[in-house]
């Protein structure tokens, strides 16, 4: 085992290429470690083997529902418009829309979704103490897929780079400024006026917004 396998092997599974941990594995591999008797070695190698059958078989079963999923999705009529968002892809954009539903009249304003599914924030005040925190009453399905495309966003928009950069300077931590860029999705996700996601508009809304609040 090579350090340069040691790094494909990773990259293919979605992990970081950190050159501390391909070190580490590698050190791990080459320490010496307690031994079994042969036929409990063979046998725990057998039950090894026969685990590594069943992942690649979840793995095979996985992919095709993935397949599935994303050939019903494109049937539906606001498949287009959820598409042009950057950052959803056919099974995160199938999540969004099975939480947030296409029903037009369900929501009657941005704030809607955003309290569904928890990106907005709840303010608490009492006298003088004022506390801005996370909800946590909300879809915790509805969030956690808003969560990944907001995270998804960072690599294919601009816009969302650009506005996650400048909440994390005004002291947003890891969990927060993500949050805070899904809010901001969802608030531009038209799919009560079945419009295409324009990149330009978005953003240049949300500055201009932001801007006349810091303003004021």
């Amino acid at each position: 085992m090579t350090s340069r396998r040691i790094v494909t092997l990773p990259h293919r599974c979605g992990r970081r290429n950190d050159a501390a941990l391909v070190e580490q594995i590698l050190a791990a591999l080459n320490t010496p470690s307690l031994r079994q008797s042969t036929p409990v070695e063979k046998a725990l190698g057998q039950a090894v083997t026969g685990l590594l059958a069943i992942i690649s078989s979840m793995q095979t079963a996985v992919e095709q529902l993935e397949h599935a999923l994303a050939a019903q999705f494109e049937q539906h009529p606001l498949a287009p418009v959820l598409r042009s968002a950057p950052g959803l892809g056919p099974i995160l954009a199938a999540r969004v829309l099975a939480e947030v539903g296409d029903d037009p009249t369900r929501f009657s304003t941005a704030g809607g979704p955003r309290a569904f599914a928890g990106t907005a924030p709840v303010t608490r005040a009492s006298g003088r103490s004022r506390h801005v925190a996370a909800r946590k009453v909300r879809n915790k399905r509805a969030g956690d897929a808003c969560h990944w495309w907001a995270f998804a966003m960072l690599t294919n928009s601009p816009g969302a780079r650009e506005h996650y950069n400048r909440r994390q300077a005004a002291g947003d931590h890891h969990n927060a400024a993500p949050r805070n860029l899904a809010n901001k999705l969802l608030g531009r996700l038209c799919l009560q006026h079945d419009k295409s996601w324009d990149e330009t508009t978005a953003w240049n809304v949300s500055l201009t917004s932001e801007l006349a609040t810091a303003n004021t």
